[in-house]
Formats: structure tokens, sequence, C-alpha cells
């Protein structure tokens, strides 16, 4: 059997769908804690299947295809599992049509974006990527979670709002920025994002993980902010009529 440089990437992307398996196992064990750093995990992976692929040169049509099939592993069933063993379950059938949500919109975004790709180095999304609605969703959890076991009080009423309106997102028009590439070209591109990035990251480090859900919950509202503004103050605005086909899966989180 041949061995091809595309195995790389695709090492990293089959480590994303099996760390998807793992939060799933670890939240029906009811260790919801670990069971979001899984995902997490999955995020790792996700974004270094394309830093790999550009590295060799490998990116693929095989390799889009199973991204995705991973992705709604790891950014659309576990998350989708964990909010209704963590919480969601006590509203029985709603709470798992609410939970459900996560995964179907989820699958439908992946659907309409391979269908929508041209090419692979696009400066945004359009639609919240699944990734990021994962990520602000275990962060909430992250946050919020008393013993590492429930949410109460207000974080337990906002978890079936905050998987509705990520699921609802996801599947809009609105435009997210992809993540710098680390380049001297991409910092004069766009410095601002780049810059805003590199901070980003560093106030991760130094509060240990807890700004992480606050960071994607600015990211969020940001593009929704951007969008109405575009739609109603600049109406004629080009970005606010023209939406360019996004980014390949698994390069940008």
């Amino acid at each position: 059997m041949r061995i091809t440089r595309a195995v790389v990437p695709t090492l990293f992307t089959v480590l994303n769908m099996f760390c998807g398996l793992l939060s799933i196992v670890q939240a029906s064990e009811g260790k919801f804690v670990e069971a979001s750093y899984f995902i997490i995990l999955a995020g790792v992976f996700d974004a270094l299947d394309g830093v790999m692929a550009r590295l060799t040169k490998s990116s693929s049509q095989f390799g889009v295809e199973i991204d995705s099939l991973s992705d709604i592993v790891s950014f659309g069933a576990a998350p989708a599992f964990l909010v209704y063993k963590i919480h969601l379950f006590h509203f029985n059938e709603w709470g798992l049509i609410i939970s459900s949500l996560l995964m179907i919109m989820g699958g439908i975004r992946l659907a309409r974006f391979n269908v929508q790709l041209v090419g692979f180095d696009k400066d945004y999304f359009t639609g919240l990527p699944i990734p990021s609605s994962a990520f602000a969703v275990v962060s909430f959890i992250l946050t919020f979670n008393v013993d590492g076991n429930r949410l109460e009080g207000i974080p337990a009423m906002m978890l079936a709002p905050l998987s509705i309106a990520m699921s609802l997102i996801m599947v809009s028009k609105i435009k997210y920025d992809t993540l710098p590439k680390f380049s001297a070209k991409e910092l004069k591109k766009h410095p601002v994002k780049s810059i805003s990035f590199f901070f980003s990251m560093l106030l991760i480090i130094f509060t240990k993980g807890m700004a992480l859900f606050y960071l994607f919950a600015a990211f969020v509202t940001f593009g929704l902010l951007r969008y109405v503004y575009l739609l109603f103050a600049a109406p004629d605005h080009k970005e606010a009529k023209d939406m360019d086909p996004e980014e390949a899966p698994s390069y940008d989180i």
C-alpha cells in the first residue's frame, strides 16, 4: 500500500474524530469537565490538520470530506450530547430537541460549506463555524459548572437559549473572520485581527482558560453587530451584499 503525504493531515483529522467519541463517553459517565476538554482537544487537532495539509501541500477534496465527517462528531454530536446530559434532560422531549439543534444545524452548515467551497484561503466564513459554536458551549460549561457535574441558577437557565442561538447563527449569513495565518504577510494585511488574536491567546493563558467563554462571546457578538451595522447603517456596502464562499474546514476554528 502506497503511503502519501495526505496521511499526515488525515491522521490529525482522525484524532479529532476520536476526541469527539471520547467526549461522548465521558459525558455519558457524568464527567462533564473532561468531556468539555476533549472537545477543545478535538479543536486543536482540527486546526493542526489544516496546518499539516499546507506544510505537506496535500489539500484535497478527500481531506475536506473527512474533515466535515469528523467535525459533525466532535463539534456537533459531542456538544449536543454534553448539553443534554448536564442539564437539558430536565426538559424531557424539549431538552432533547434543543440539544439536537447543535448537531443538526452544524450538519447543515457543513453541507452548505462543502457545496459552496471554492479555494482554501478566504478571509472569512459565512455563518459561525461549527468548532466555534462548540467552543462557545463548552467554555460556558467550564466557566459556570458547579463541582464539575451540574449547572445552577442563571447559567442553567441560559444553556438552552445559548444552544439555540449558536445553532441559528451557524446557518445564518453573518460573516465571521478566519484565524490569522501567523506570517508577516498576514500581519501586514490584517494587523488588527492578528494583534487581537495574539493578545487573546495571552489572556487565555494568564487567566488559565477562564477568559475563554468571554472571548468567544465577544467574537460572536462582534460578528452579529457588524452584520447589523452593514445591513442597516450601510445597506449599499459591498460586504453587506456579497458573501464569498468560506474557507476550507479545519483550517481555522
